[in-house]
């Protein structure tokens, strides 16, 4: 049952995000000390202005994410729900529990023109909460009885959950693509930097799984982080992971910090490595993004991966290209220029997590 293990605790208002909330908590070990605030959205569907990142429109039914990886952008938009980009973000989750009917709504007005809409761009979509709301499916549903295209960005192998609706979305020709997040298969680096994630060995296993079922799927390792999970013998197992499973993409970003998801970071630095505060004060002391030639070394372990391999043409995608248009290191951080370190052998890019809420 969706509602197992479950209690109300009270009721608020949250700013900016709909109506008056009911917070929710569950008796799970995954789910200690945290909030579910449930609020009913005014809209389902976030559009994004322009066409840069290779989508126009976005669905985000979490904010907040029980993830708690250290570096994660999005920790920074919590601000604009009162509540604060640390502990806050990982511990008081907005639930928007109504967005598959205002989905269903809005796919059916004869101005929508089956644009891609991209999942995951603010926050996981498969974070462990979604276990328990199950609005994937009804999300999922919808979009494809509109026939609308779907690309997802996820860290969980929960989304192996709903890989029946994707094959037959695939089976369709429906552009779909299931990508997985990956930022190391160290084991010290992974609970260290992601505290609450699933195994990445497994997201790998996914991928491999969901390509077996001729569905899209590419790994993207994001962030790279100087001396923490950037060193090409830490990336080299997932490239040969990612090439053994057929990924139709993989790519790499390095670490951007910005605003109040640097003061996190380098809060986690003072207490978990001490030794690298010198080099990320460099890096980073009085900017958000390393340099090109910094970013350049920091995703060096992933560039030529898929040289010559056979490549095939990119499908022709309803909307837009499934995967995006552009470097998705301006996907990641929202900005022009750099060097991105995409290859593979569709030569697509993907869509990463970006701020539209």
């Amino acid at each position: 049952m969706r509602w197992d293990d479950q209690k109300v605790e009270n009721d608020l208002r949250i700013p900016g995000v709909g109506d008056g909330s009911v917070v929710r908590t569950f008796d799970a070990p995954e789910a200690m000390g945290i909030n579910f605030h449930e609020v009913r959205a005014r809209s389902a569907l976030n559009h994004v202005p322009g066409s840069r990142y290779g989508f126009s429109w976005t669905i985000n039914q979490y904010r907040g994410c029980t993830h708690a990886c250290t570096f994660c952008f999005a920790r920074r938009t919590h601000k604009y729900l009162e509540f604060d980009a640390g502990e806050d973000f990982e511990r008081e989750i907005v639930v928007k529990v109504n967005v598959p009917e205002l989905l269903r709504a809005e796919l059916a007005r004869s101005s929508w023109k089956r644009e891609l809409v991209a999942l995951g761009t603010n926050t996981d979509p498969y974070q462990w909460v979604e276990s328990r709301y199950r609005m994937m499916p009804e999300i999922l549903g919808a979009l494809e009885a509109a026939e609308t295209p779907v690309s997802v960005l996820t860290k969980s192998p929960l989304v192996m959950r709903d890989v029946a609706i994707f094959e037959r979305m695939a089976k369709k020709g429906l552009p779909v693509s299931v990508n997985l997040s990956v930022p190391t298969l160290d084991e010290e680096a992974w609970r260290a930097t992601e505290p609450h994630t699933p195994s990445p060995a497994a997201r790998l296993d996914a991928v491999a799984e969901l390509r077996s079922r001729g569905i899209d799927s590419g790994v993207l390792i994001a962030p790279l982080m100087p001396g923490i999970n950037d060193d090409p013998d830490q990336v080299r197992p997932i490239v040969e992971r990612a090439e053994a499973a057929g990924a139709t993409f993989l790519g790499g970003v390095a670490l951007h910090l910005r605003d109040e998801v640097k003061d996190v970071f380098f809060a986690w630095l003072q207490q978990k490595r001490p030794d690298l505060l010198p080099k990320y004060e460099a890096l980073y002391g009085n900017r958000a993004y390393m340099r090109p030639e910094q970013r350049k070394h920091a995703t060096r372990a992933v560039r030529g991966w898929g040289r010559g391999r056979a490549s095939r043409p990119a499908a022709s995608r309803a909307g837009g290209t499934v995967g995006g248009t552009m470097s998705e290191e301006a996907f990641a951080t929202g900005r022009h220029g750099g060097s991105p370190a995409v290859t593979g052998p569709a030569r697509q890019q993907p869509p990463v997590q970006q701020s539209f809420f």
